[in-house]
């Protein structure tokens, strides 16, 4: 029997596909180093994040569809990872440092820090390079919550060295307060100070930096998004209806400066019975997934109360590190593999973009986009509500389209539309629909499919 070639190989591959990008792992370049002798195939899957939530059903489908092929006697595949960077907007990048994550809130209480420390952990136990600068200067409670009580040492360059504690290089201006003294500081005091932190601290080779906000949507926070080479933001809620009404302004703020967000969390979702296992809303339910469904944003998880969480925070251990399969813990890395898989894919199609719109304007019947390179594109409203990308409307693994235009009503109306990041665009349609993110390229590509048709 003959022996299996590569173009073979890499064509079996093509069926294997990424569900966050839509494509299959030889297009996006994830098939390395591919070796074939006396019938033993050998090849890599390098992943975009060690934190990758199908890591381990990529490489099941990967081994299966190359053992299928005549002439292979042995399958070796070996999962690897390599984060790629990028930021948004004028802001020099920092050294080292490939992503950065801004984890917000519109206001206090709601749990903001504590979930920073425990997805900046999750992140490490993957084998992720993690960083995580607490950017809360009026409250700085990173410290408290990871028990550090030793100052930062310098490093060689004479640059502040982040303390590290479970995985993790952290920075705190609480390393630098020798009492209980309360931080008054102006604006522009407080914003410089987190700049410092972030040019001036040696991070090392980072592949998260994450950064713990002040809660508000003020001027701190908006001029720390606007010079800050950001990658992603993380809202981070709690059920209420107050909460969530000054979380859409949050989001709002990372909109203005063309940061993507990668999803909303909510916080204290349900209180979970230690004896019976029964999840009861203590602060009513369903207010996450509600802004996630208004704003066709990814819900990246609903984490629970949890008397282990106090506990933990008291006693400065993370609960992914105390009790790691509590039901806390375990959203939390739920939640740090989907935020990973949705920072990756922000980054790698804000690379690919090659246009962003100027205008975009509907009527009854059409959507045109007027775009920066002088070009205008026109859609009828009923074949982009079906062009919708989405995984209700699109299969994730196979790429088979689940909703034709028929099934789309014929008086289908736009509601709204929402930036996402500097990449992509929701869309809020009159029969409901909102998570299809359609990107730039996608828009494109459409367009010129359409014009073919005519």
């Amino acid at each position: 029997m003959a022996e299996v070639t590569a173009n073979e190989v890499l064509e079996a591959l093509r069926s294997v596909r990424d569900p966050d990008l839509g494509k299959d792992i030889v297009t996006l370049g994830f098939v390395k180093n591919l070796a074939i002798k006396d019938g033993e195939v050998r090849f890599d899957i390098e992943l975009t994040t060690p934190a990758c939530p199908v890591k381990d059903l990529l490489e099941v489908q990967a081994r299966k569809c190359v053992e299928a092929l005549p002439g292979v006697r042995r399958v070796s595949v070996s999962m690897t990872s390599n984060v790629p960077g990028g930021g948004v907007g004028n802001a020099p990048a920092l050294e080292g440092v490939k992503t950065l994550i801004a984890v917000a809130s519109g206001k206090g209480g709601v749990g903001k820090s504590t979930v920073t420390s425990n997805l900046a952990v999750a992140l490490a136990q993957t084998g992720a390079r993690v960083g995580l600068l607490d950017g809360d200067v009026y409250g700085p409670s990173i410290p408290a919550m990871f028990g550090i009580t030793d100052p930062p040492e310098f490093s060689s360059r004479q640059r502040i060295k982040p303390v590290e504690k479970y995985g993790v290089g952290i920075m705190s201006l609480g390393f630098l307060l020798h009492d209980d003294s309360p931080v008054i500081w102006r604006g522009p005091m407080a914003t410089r100070l987190i700049q410092q932190f972030l040019r001036d601290v040696d991070w090392g080779d980072l592949d998260y930096l994450l950064i713990d906000l002040p809660p508000g949507t003020g001027d701190i926070q908006l001029t720390l998004t606007q010079s800050a080479p950001l990658t992603g933001a993380v809202i981070v809620t709690t059920p209420q209806d107050v909460a969530l009404q000054i979380a859409r302004k949050g989001l709002r703020m990372f909109q203005q400066v063309n940061v993507p967000i990668l999803g909303i969390v909510e916080n204290m979702s349900t209180f979970v019975c230690p004896h019976c296992n029964e999840a009861t809303p203590i602060f009513r339910e369903g207010g996450g997934r509600k802004v996630s469904a208004e704003l066709g944003l990814p819900l990246l998880g609903e984490i629970p109360l949890d008397p282990e969480l106090v506990i933990g925070g008291d006693e400065g251990i993370p609960i992914v590190v105390r009790k790691p399969d509590a039901p806390a813990a375990q959203a939390y890395r739920s939640i740090t593999g989907k935020m990973a898989a949705q920072l990756a894919k922000a980054t790698i199609l804000s690379a690919q973009v090659s246009a962003m719109p100027v205008e975009i304007s509907s009527s009854d019947s059409q959507l045109t986009i007027k775009w920066d390179d002088g070009q205008q594109t026109t859609y009828p409203l009923r074949a982009l509500r079906a062009a919708c990308p989405c995984a209700s409307c699109v299969d994730e693994w196979s790429g088979k389209r689940l909703i034709s235009e028929e099934a789309i009503p014929s008086d289908i109306q736009l509601r709204g539309s929402t930036p996402v990041g500097r990449y992509a665009v929701a869309f809020q349609w009159s029969d409901g629909h909102s998570s299809g993110l359609y990107t730039f390229e996608y828009l494109r590509r459409l367009a010129r499919q359409m014009q073919e048709l005519d």
